[in-house]
């Protein structure tokens, strides 16, 4: 890693409160309401990654489980069969909790768009 030392005395000027000249108080205002928006979208944004990456955990976990049931099916074996039953449901119950979770990132979506477009309606 490289450092550049040659910036330090760069650094001590822009340190000095006497060098910066203060912005009006909008300038102010408006720099916070941006920096608030950019952390509820990064807020916003993490949720809906976290969301994705819980469904796509469950969607691995549902490949896997079909690998076994087309493994059971094929060895005919009577045991495997039946154990393919609980697979199955597992499945079954898996694809229930995807779409409950499709379901809520849509209606979080929905509800930070119309969200924001009504602060956006509101500013004008």
């Amino acid at each position: 890693m490289t450092t550049l030392d040659s910036s330090s005395a760069t650094e001590s000027t822009m340190d000095d409160p006497s060098n910066l000249q203060q912005p009006p108080a909008a300038v102010n205002h408006r720099l916070s309401d941006e920096e608030q928006n950019s952390d509820e979208s990064q807020a916003m944004w993490s949720s809906f990654t976290d969301g994705f990456r819980e469904v796509q955990s469950v969607l691995d976990r549902n490949r896997i489980l079909i690998q076994q049931v087309n493994e059971n099916h094929r060895s005919k074996n009577h045991e495997n069969m039946v154990s393919n039953v609980a697979l199955i449901q597992e499945i079954n119950n898996n694809v229930s909790k995807i779409v409950a979770m499709y379901s809520d990132l849509s209606t979080n979506f929905s509800t930070v768009f119309h969200q924001r477009k009504s602060d956006t309606d509101a500013d004008n």
